[in-house]
């Protein structure tokens, strides 16, 4: 089974590698850029087939490594 697991940063948080991206796209002339935020996203196989154990898997790996949940949020997708 595949799995996604979303990570980025808090509302509020500073985001300097995001302005550093908006800044770079708006000098390249992409127009209608008002903001960038930037995050990560781990794509992940799994074995087995239940659902729900596979949600609770990464919720766990993502609260002890993927996240900084101090200052980051992040969603688990179990893709099928």
């Amino acid at each position: 089974m595949k799995a996604r697991v979303t990570v980025t940063l808090k509302t509020g948080i500073l985001d300097p590698q995001g302005k550093a991206i908006e800044g770079a796209l708006k000098s390249l002339g992409v127009d209608g850029v008002a903001s960038v935020r930037q995050g990560k996203v781990f794509d992940i196989e799994l074995s087995g087939s239940d659902t729900a154990k596979a949600e609770a898997a990464l919720k766990d790996a993502a609260d002890k490594l993927l996240a900084n949940t101090v200052i980051e949020n992040y969603r688990v997708e179990v893709l099928g």
